[in-house]
C-alpha cells in the first residue's frame, strides 16, 4: 500500500511556509534569520516547480529547519512522504530525537493533523529474531578460532546481544551502547538478500527491520542515510517508501557514500564462506570446486602488488574466471528456493544463495571492468593488503570494484525521478556550485539540461542525440544563503608561508616547532587535523612533554569521549585526522585554533581518484583541478568550518602547508573557505592568539 493510502490529513487550510516557520523558530525560543527564510523559500519553490536546488548553508543558519517546515508541509497537503537523508549518525539523531519532536509539537495545531516521523536504515543495522533464535550463525574459520582470548571475547559480546534481544524495542544497532564488533553483530544480523521474509520467517510479526519499515511507511518525514539511499537507487527492490521529493542534507558526502555502496569486494575468506554456507546443501564435490577456487585465488593475491590494476595479469583473470565458474555451479546445484521447507533450511539456503550471487557478480564486474580502453572504463579495480598492528589478526589481501563516477547512477535514479534538495555548510568549491554538481551528474548551470562530464561519460552512460531527446531536462539552482558570521572580524586564515613543502617522511622539525608556538600563543585550546594518522600520532608524541597544555590524540579513547574532554577543558589540544573533521562541534573558549598540517590532496596512489582524474584528463578535463584540488578544497572547508560554531566564535585557522600561499590552485583553494581575514605573518598570529587567550582567560 503506497505513503499516500495510510498518512491521514486534514481539510483544514494548511499555514503558508513563513507562517509555519515563525511558528517553528518561536516554540524554540530563537530569532528569525534571514538566511533561514530565504532557504525554506528556495526549498518551497523547488517542491512546487520540481527543479533541484543546491542550497549552501553556513554553521548557524538553521537549515535543517529551513528544508524540514516545507517539507512538513508538502507532506501533510499532499499526504505523502518527504525523504530526509543524511551522512552522519549524529544528525539522523538530532533530527529525529530533538528537530522534529519539536516541530510535531509547535506545528501539529496548524496543520490540523498529527505530525508522523521515522528513521530508516538498510536491514544489516537491525536485530533479527529469527538468526538469534533459530537461523543459522555465521561460520568464521579466521583466527578468532585460534586465538581463546579472542574467541571468548566473542562469545560475550554475542551473549551481550542475546539478552539486549529480549530488552530493545528497536533492534536498532546504533542504540546499543557501548557497541559490539562486526564479527559478533553478524551473527545476529541478515542482509537483505538473506532475509527469509515476513510471511516466510516465523518471527516476521515482530521483526525489528519489518516494523521499522511499516512506520516509515506510514510517516510524512522518514529520515535515513545516504548509503540506503544508493542501495534504494541501485537494487531491483524497493527500500524506502514512494516518495516524490528527498532532502540530502550533508550532500558534500553524497558521492563517497554512493560510490562506497557501488564497490564491490572479493577476497579468499568470502569465497570459503560462500563454499561453506553451501557445503551442507549441495554435492560434496561442487562445493570443493569452490573451495579450491578459495585457495588460489588466496595464494595469488599474497604474490602480487597491492594498487590500482590497469592490466588484467593472466593468471588472475584466470583465478577470477574459476572462481566465477565455481559460485555459478554451486548456484545452479543449489537450485531454486524451495518454498515449502522448514525456517532453518530455508535461511540456510537464503544464507548459500547470498554468498553465491555476490560472489559471482563481483568476479564478472571484475573481469568485465578489463574489457573497454583505458579511457573508455567505468570500473576501476584494486588489490588492497590492509596494514595490521602487530599482535592484531592478520586481514587477507582484497580486491575491489568501484566506479570511477556515480554522476550518471545519480541522474538517472535520482534527479531524473524525483525533487532533491541538497544542502550542506560546504558545497561551493572555488566560490562556485559546478565541482560539486559536476560530480552529482547535474548538468552545468548555464547549459540546462545539457549532456554529462568527463566523469558521468566515462561511465559510459553518456547518451546518444536519439536518447537525450527522451531523457527528461533537469533544471537545477544554487543558492548560498550565507552565514550568521562576520568571519572576516571573528576569525584569521594564517599561511605559514615561510615553511618548507610538507615531505613524505613525516612532520620537519620546522612543522613541530611551528605547531608548539601556536598552541603556547594560544594557551591550548587547539585541534589539530592532520592529513594521516601517522602525521597526528608524531605531533602528538613529539609535543606531549613540551607543551604546557594537556594534548589528547585520536586512538587514545573513543573519539566521543576524547571530544568531550576536549570540550570541557579549556586548554587541552586535541589531536586527529580526517575522520574527526565533521564530528567536532566546540563552541566557546576550549576551540581558538585550527591547525592543519597540508593541504589534504588525496594520495596520488590512491586508485579511486587517480582513476577518475585519468577519466578527466582523457578527455580534455584538467583531471587535477576536477579531482584531487576539489577533493582537498572540500576537506579545507570542511576542517575550517571546525572554529567558529557560535556566534560568539573567535579565532585563528592556520595552515602551515605554504603552497596554499605559493601554488597556482591557491587562489581555488582559499575561495573555497569561508571569507578569513587572512596573514601569512606569523607574529601578527601569533599576537593575535595571545589576545584571544587573555581575554577568554579573564
Amino acid at each position: 500500500m503506497p505513503a499516500s493510502d495510510l498518512l491521514t490529513g486534514s481539510d483544514t487550510q494548511i499555514p503558508d511556509v513563513a507562517t509555519l516557520l515563525a511558528a517553528a523558530v518561536a516554540s524554540i525560543g530563537g530569532a528569525e534569520r534571514p538566511g533561514q527564510v530565504k532557504m525554506a523559500h528556495a526549498v518551497e519553490r523547488a517542491i512546487e516547480s520540481g527543479e533541484h536546488v543546491a542550497a549552501q548553508a553556513g554553521t548557524g543558519t538553521g537549515k535543517s529547519l529551513a528544508y524540514l517546515v516545507p517539507a512538513i508541509r508538502h507532506a501533510v497537503e499532499k499526504r505523502t512522504t518527504v525523504v530526509v537523508s543524511t551522512a552522519t549518525i549524529a544528525l539522523q539523531r538530532q533530527l529525529v530525537d530533538r528537530d522534529l519532536p519539536r516541530l510535531a509539537e509547535a506545528l501539529g495545531p496548524l496543520l490540523g493533523t498529527e505530525l508522523k516521523f521515522a528513521i530508516l536504515k538498510g536491514r544489516r543495522n537491525y536485530l533479527c529474531l529469527h538468526q538469534v533464535q533459530t537461523g543459522v550463525p555465521e561460520e568464521d574459520e579466521g583466527p578468532s578460532l585460534f586465538d581463546p582470548q579472542q574467541l571468548s571475547a566473542l562469545g560475550r559480546q554475542v551473549k551481550r546481544l542475546n539478552e539486549w534481544a529480549e530488552e530493545t524495542t528497536t533492534g536498532d544497532r546504533d542504540e546499543l551502547v557501548p557497541g559490539v564488533s562486526e564479527q559478533a553483530w553478524r551473527q545476529v544480523a541478515v542482509t537483505a538478500k538473506e532475509c527469509l521474509g515476513a510471511q516466510r520467517c516465523p518471527q516476521g510479526a515482530e521483526c525489528f527491520a519489518e516494523l521499522a519499515r511499516a512506520e516509515a511507511g506510514e510517516a510524512h518525514i522518514v529520515v535515513t542515510n545516504h548509503a540506503l539511499l544508493a542501495i534504494d537507487a541501485l537494487e531491483e527492490f524497493q527500500v524506502l517508501p514512494e516518495h516524490d521529493v528527498v532532502i540530502v542534507d550533508e550532500a558534500h558526502e553524497l558521492v563517497d557514500r554512493v560510490t562506497s555502496v557501488a564497490t564491490g569486494d572479493l577476497n579468499a575468506a568470502a569465497v570459503e564462506t560462500a563454499a561453506r554456507r553451501c557445503g551442507r546443501l549441495i554435492e560434496e564435490g561442487t562445493a570443493d570446486r569452490l573451495k579450491e577456487a578459495a585457495e588460489g585465488l588466496g595464494i595469488l593475491l599474497e604474490d602480487l602488488p597491492p594498487g590500482r590494476i590497469d592490466v588484467l595479469n593472466p593468471a588472475l583473470g584466470n583465478a577470477l574466471a574459476v572462481v566465477r565458474d565455481a559460485a555459478h555451479a554451486c548456484l545452479t546445484a543449489l537450485g531454486p528456493e524451495k518454498k515449502d521447507s522448514d525456517p532453518g533450511d530455508m535461511a540456510a539456503r537464503k544464507a548459500a544463495r547470498s554468498s553465491l550471487e555476490e560472489l559471482h557478480e563481483t568476479a564478472v564486474r571484475t573481469l568485465e571492468a578489463f574489457k573497454p580502453e583505458m579511457a573508455e572504463r567505468f570500473d576501476v579495480v584494486w588489490l588492497e593488503k590492509p596494514f595490521v598492528p602487530e599482535g592484531r589478526p592478520k586481514r587477507p589481501p582484497a580486491l575491489h570494484v568501484a566506479p570511477i563516477g556515480v554522476g550518471g547512477l545519480l541522474r538517472t535514479t535520482l534527479f531524473e525521478r524525483r525533487t532533491a534538495i541538497l544542502t550542506s555548510a560546504t558545497l561551493t568549491l572555488g566560490g562556485s556550485f559546478e565541482p560539486l554538481a559536476r560530480q552529482w551528474g547535474l548538468p552545468p548551470l548555464n547549459e540546462k539540461g545539457a549532456g554529462r562530464d568527463a566523469l558521468t561519460a566515462a561511465e559510459g552512460l553518456a547518451r546518444t542525440a536519439t536518447e537525450k531527446d527522451e531523457t527528461p531536462e533537469i533544471v537545477w539552482s544554487g543558492l548560498d544563503v550565507g552565514s550568521p558570521f562576520d568571519h572576516a572580524k571573528a576569525g584569521i586564515l594564517y599561511v605559514a608561508r615561510h615553511l618548507p613543502q610538507p615531505g613524505r617522511d613525516g612532520l620537519a622539525d620546522a612543522y613541530l616547532t611551528e605547531i608548539t608556538e601556536l598552541i603556547e600563543a594560544a594557551g591550548g585550546r587547539t585541534l589539530g587535523l592532520f592529513s594521516s594518522m601517522r602525521a597526528a600520532r608524531q605531533a602528538a608524541d613529539e609535543l606531549k612533554d613540551h607543551l604546557s597544555h594537556p594534548l589528547l590524540c585520536q586512538g587514545d579513547d573513543s573519539t566521543s569521549l576524547l571530544v568531550k574532554q576536549f570540550a570541557e577543558d579549556e586548554r587541552t589540544c586535541l589531536f586527529g585526522t580526517l575522520s574527526l573533521w565533521q564530528g567536532v562541534d566546540v563552541p566557546g573558549p576550549s576551540l581558538q585554533l585550527v591547525i592543519m598540517d597540508r593541504i589534504p590532496f588525496p594520495r596520488p596512489d590512491d586508485p579511486v581518484s587517480s582513476a577518475r582524474s585519468r577519466a578527466v584528463a582523457a578527455r580534455g578535463g584538467n583531471g587535477f583541478m576536477a579531482v584531487a584540488a576539489t577533493h582537498a578544497a572540500l576537506l579545507l572547508a570542511q576542517g575550517a568550518g571546525r572554529l567558529l560554531r557560535s556566534v560568539d566564535d573567535r579565532g585563528v585557522v592556520a595552515v602551515l602547508d605554504p603552497r596554499l600561499a605559493t601554488a597556482r590552485y591557491g587562489g581555488f583553494l582559499k575561495n573555497s573557505l569561508p571569507p578569513f581575514w587572512a596573514t601569512t605573518d606569523p607574529d601578527v598570529v601569533r599576537g593575535a592568539l595571545r589576545r584571544l587567550d587573555a581575554a577568554a582567560s579573564s
